[in-house]
């Protein structure tokens, strides 16, 4: 078995490690009444249950959505795109015991806008085959948030990737809330591929938590429909491939990298953008998906296998690099650490992508053992 088959099997069940608490809980209906709330701050059990939902289900999508489900791998995969449907059910069905918040406070956009995101990530698995009473509670659980006001910042695009799943489904949409995010991050564009988080460049990595990913997306699902926004992906696309390159150095020859600015607990959620850009071959040339892959599985492993990263009971803990609560800002809570399932977006390729194929040592492993590596080059764009 050569090196990528060995990552591609440690990735899943460092995956399905993270994912089952939190999905079996959640096909039970019981999650509410299972789940630990971690947090330094206030009313979080109001809002951790859907954190968890969301953003977990945004890094599992594209491997539910792919591949066949005759091998060992596909039987895991069925399974646990089963419990992901029966998750959503049990989220957003008013009758549930663990129906979830939608309208009261703030945060209700931020994680359904990652449910959205997994549902337009994996639209055959998450939204097609789920039934019609189902359908009906995610659209009233989408529009319902309408009514909530988003930061002036990347929660912009929290707004804008609800409406966007809403017009995938062939509901009423609100185009006004998608062009305003899309044009405000044209607005605050940075330069060198790095946008601000509202007008003010952030040193933190929002840009792969978030800005990124979904303005790619929302781009790639709505670019049809307006020249402007056509005009724009054509700008965002080279920038999201050269900030990927951008992460891709900063991962240390010992799989480290830097502790620096907010939400340092989402762990290697940090690098949901390299992942994305690697998922959708979007890497610059000088970038080989090998590289990547053996990049991203040394910071998994240099990060999932600190001491209690997970209590007793497997579920995430806070912190970067094992269990420390001081990490946590007052928004964080249990829920709220699963977004590092992003990093695992690459398993929605095939086992024979070039993903999976060989072993490269990633940039500051070549440029830290005295090997040649490509010099870094800025886009002016």
């Amino acid at each position: 078995m050569n090196s990528g088959q060995l990552d591609r099997i440690y990735w899943i069940e460092t995956m399905r490690r993270i994912a089952d608490p939190v999905l079996n809980h959640l096909a039970r209906r019981e999650l509410k009444l299972k789940m630990p709330i971690e947090t330094s701050g206030e009313e979080r059990e109001k809002f951790t249950h859907l954190e968890a939902l969301g953003r977990l289900l945004c890094g599992l999508a594209p491997w539910l959505e792919s591949g066949s489900d005759e091998d060992e791998e596909g039987r895991h995969r069925r399974a646990c795109a089963e419990l992901a449907r029966a998750a959503i059910d049990a989220g957003t069905d008013p009758d549930s015991p663990d129906y979830m918040n939608f309208t009261y406070g703030g945060q209700p956009i931020v994680d359904t806008a990652f449910l959205a995101h997994a549902i337009l990530r994996a639209p055959t698995e998450l939204w097609d085959k789920l039934g019609g009473k189902v359908k009906a509670n995610v659209i009233a659980a989408l529009k319902a948030t309408r009514t909530r006001k988003p930061v002036y910042s990347n929660w912009l695009l929290f707004s804008a990737m609800i409406e966007t799943v809403l017009y995938r489904a062939g509901e009423a949409w609100d185009p006004m809330r998608v062009d305003y995010a899309i044009r405000e991050h044209e607005n605050w564009y940075k330069g060198d591929g790095i946008y601000g988080d509202g007008p003010d460049y952030h040193a933190d990595y929002y840009n792969s938590f978030v800005i990124q990913p979904m303005l790619v997306d929302i781009l790639d699902a709505v670019h049809s429909l307006d020249s402007e926004w056509n005009a724009i992906r054509e700008r965002v696309l080279p920038r999201a491939s050269r900030y990927a390159t951008q992460l891709e150095r900063l991962i240390a020859p010992d799989g480290t990298f830097p502790p620096l600015g907010r939400s340092l607990a989402y762990r290697f959620g940090a690098f949901q953008h390299l992942s994305q850009m690697a998922l959708q071959h979007r890497l610059e040339a000088a970038v080989e998906p090998s590289q990547v892959r053996c990049a991203l599985t040394a910071v998994i492993r240099r990060t999932i296998e600190a001491p209690h990263t997970f209590d007793s009971e497997g579920w995430l803990t806070i912190g970067f690099c094992g269990h420390q609560p001081g990490v946590g800002e007052p928004y964080i809570s249990t829920g709220s650490l699963y977004l590092c399932a992003a990093v695992f977006l690459p398993l929605g390729l095939p086992v024979n992508d070039p993903f999976w194929q060989g072993e490269a040592a990633w940039t500051q492993a070549k440029a830290w053992s005295g090997l040649p590596f490509p010099i870094d080059k800025v886009l002016k764009l």
